[in-house]
């Protein structure tokens, strides 16, 4: 249970992707580099060759976490959560206390979090405090410079 990631279906897809991307690409471009680096010798002093085999062990790495977020993935299917409290996959209009406009989020799992994007974790302190709220309750959000009040304006 602990090991589970929450995404939605374009969260998998954006995943799926990436994944097939590092293995189908990525990885024959590097053993080329890898091939190409070797044939040129000392592979003690061959800046190439080290850097080509960094680039694999973080590759690698990254394929094996896309791989195990793929495996525990928990997807959030819209009609499966409740309409009238926020919960994940929900799209949650807030306006802040003492600012002019509202904004506008998504609640996601961690591993899709992108707040640029308007998409923010449900591990997150806003996100966090929104969890089963409802269209026009008020929440606190304690975050490192301080409390922040915002008022649940609408929710899809």
């Amino acid at each position: 249970m602990e090991n589970q990631v929450y995404l939605t279906p374009e969260g998998v897809e954006k995943l799926r992707q990436e994944l097939d991307h590092l293995v189908n690409v990525k990885r024959l471009e590097l053993a080329e580099r890898l091939h190409h680096a070797i044939q040129q010798g000392d592979l003690s002093e061959n800046a190439d060759y080290q850097t080509a085999k960094e680039e694999q062990g973080f590759m690698e790495g990254r394929i094996q976490q896309l791989e195990g977020m793929l495996l525990d993935a928990v997807i959030i299917e819209r009609d499966q959560r409740p309409r009238h409290m926020v919960g994940l996959g929900s799209r949650v209009t807030v306006i802040e206390e003492g600012e002019d406009g509202p904004e506008t989020f998504v609640i996601v799992g961690a591993a899709e979090s992108d707040p640029s994007d308007g998409r923010i974790s449900n591990e997150s302190p806003l996100g966090r405090t929104l969890m089963t709220r409802k269209v026009g309750e008020r929440v606190t959000v304690r975050t490192p410079s301080g409390e922040i009040a915002f008022k649940i304006l609408a929710l899809d």
